[in-house]
């Protein structure tokens, strides 16, 4: 059924995620008007708070996260927000709740940011409450389980309460600009789509790096590691949109038809195609940090740095690497994919003494939004001593090239597509399965071969290891 919500439900609602995206996101949509007018906002969470109090903490996170020119009208929208204090566990307390958001005749989305042990209960309290009809769909934010079992118990409780029409499950970086760009670069370019394919693209590198470290994720992070942190959601997504086959038209189900596709055929990896590491003291941008041990106060086997080589087994992408890096404590933080071409099969400039280097097409997700197309260009000269050749790139800096459209957090689209019923940018159930059937295959070969974390420094680009899994194949990571 498609209607937009005139309520909307924020569990978790004093959490980091609220503070630093949540609040912002909504502010922001409010101030242009992009909410219905009389969009309802509930926070529920253990912390005891009135309506009051609750505002006076959503204005301390909006001045904090938000810069001033996206606050416009935040006192109107402070009036949105209402709270109900909740313990998930105790049923009984979802009557109140259901009492502060009152009918949901005009349709309710709900945004459930908690502890996966808690997404069962909370399901259960909604249903006791009627917070599960027919105008009341639910946003799902990771992690979905630890595993394939524990994702399909969580997905099997939420199914209990919501069908998959009304079920959204949240991947952030599916908001995020450049990504979506991914599509558009593609499929509204007839440029690359002839070339996209094994015949032409030697390999693929998918790299999401960070600086930090735990970062108060300690109990999280610990306990999952940089395979199901990073790699089961975010990087298995960039994977499955560069990797896709055309969809008929842009929807949700045809996206997801084609990007579940692609998850399906990853093969299984050998021992020797993965890399796991785990950081030690060392200097991001000049200042010493401490090593993981260290951050999390005991000896810990969690991964903090893996690197995969993957493969496609279909017929666009039979051969072609994909060379998947992702780990805490690295030099610069950035998120890219870099696509990397075949070299042309006969040069016309060898015999003058010059050397073509292979096409790359560079873009750029975070911290800036580019896509950079380099292209072999001549070095103006008389060419008496013979012809030289050099690359340039080709840059579209998208803050540049659409300068008045704002750059928008993630989470506005995201909330903003779970308002009005949008699915096409969430993730659907049998995409989640796929790609936990492929991770714990990987964790399954890392127990049966004893696989432990090599050391890396901080402020390093990983093992050594990590270095040498692509250069046997006579390839480099981008830096």
């Amino acid at each position: 059924m498609s209607f937009t919500a005139n309520s909307l439900l924020l569990f978790g609602a004093t959490g980091d995620l609220a503070q630093r995206m949540l609040l912002p996101s909504l502010c922001a949509l409010h101030a242009d008007g992009l909410v219905p007018e009389d969009l309802k906002i509930v926070g529920t969470a253990r912390h005891e708070f009135d309506d009051a109090a609750y505002r006076n903490f959503a204005r301390e996170a909006l001045e904090k996260f938000l810069p001033a020119e996206r606050r416009g009208s935040m006192a109107t929208f402070l009036n949105r927000l209402h709270y109900q204090a909740l313990d998930a566990n105790d049923t009984a307390g979802f009557t109140a709740l259901a009492e502060k958001v009152g009918p949901t005749d005009g349709g309710l989305a709900i945004f459930l940011s908690t502890a996966p042990s808690l997404f069962e209960p909370t399901i259960t309290g909604l249903a006791a409450a009627g917070l599960t009809g027919e105008n009341v769909r639910i946003g799902l934010e990771k992690p979905l389980g630890t595993c394939l079992a524990t994702s399909r118990e969580i997905n099997d409780a939420v199914a209990r309460a919501f069908p998959e029409d009304r079920t959204f499950r949240i991947d952030h970086y599916l908001g995020k600009e450049t990504v979506q760009n991914l599509l558009a670069l593609r499929f509204a370019n007839i440029l690359f789509e002839p070339l996209w394919n094994a015949a032409h693209i030697d390999h693929v590198q998918i790299t999401v790096a960070e600086t930090v470290g735990l970062e108060g994720r300690v109990g999280f992070y610990d306990g999952a590691g940089a395979l199901r942190d990073m790699v089961q959601n975010h990087m298995l997504q960039l994977l499955a949109l560069v990797a896709m086959e055309p969809p008929a038209n842009y929807d949700a189900t045809a996206i997801r038809d084609e990007k579940v596709k692609v998850l399906r055929a990853l093969r299984m990896i050998d021992p020797d195609e993965t890399v796991t590491g785990q950081y030690r003291a060392g200097a991001i941008l000049g200042q010493p940090v401490p090593g993981y041990d260290e951050e999390l106060g005991k000896d810990s086997d969690t991964e903090t740095f893996v690197a995969i080589k993957a493969h496609l087994d279909n017929w666009r992408w039979k051969g072609v690497p994909f060379y998947l890096r992702t780990g805490k404590r690295l030099p610069q933080r950035k998120t890219e994919i870099v696509v990397q071409f075949r070299h042309v099969p006969h040069s016309i400039f060898a015999g003058r003494g010059a050397r073509a280097v292979p096409n790359r097409l560079v873009i750029g997700i975070q911290p800036e939004e580019n896509i950079t197309l380099s292209l072999m260009a001549k070095v103006p000269g008389l060419d008496r001593d013979g012809i030289r050749l050099r690359e340039v790139p080709l840059d579209i800096a998208m803050a540049d090239a659409f300068a008045g459209p704002m750059k928008r957090i993630a989470y506005e689209r995201l909330l903003l597509d779970l308002i009005e019923g949008d699915q096409t940018l969430f993730v659907r159930r049998d995409e989640v399965e796929a790609q936990w059937e492929w991770v714990d295959a990987i964790r399954a070969i890392w127990a049966d071969h004893g696989v432990s974390p090599k050391t890396y420094t901080a402020g390093s680009w990983g093992p050594s290891a990590a270095i040498a899994l692509t250069e046997r194949d006579g390839v480099h990571w981008h830096e």
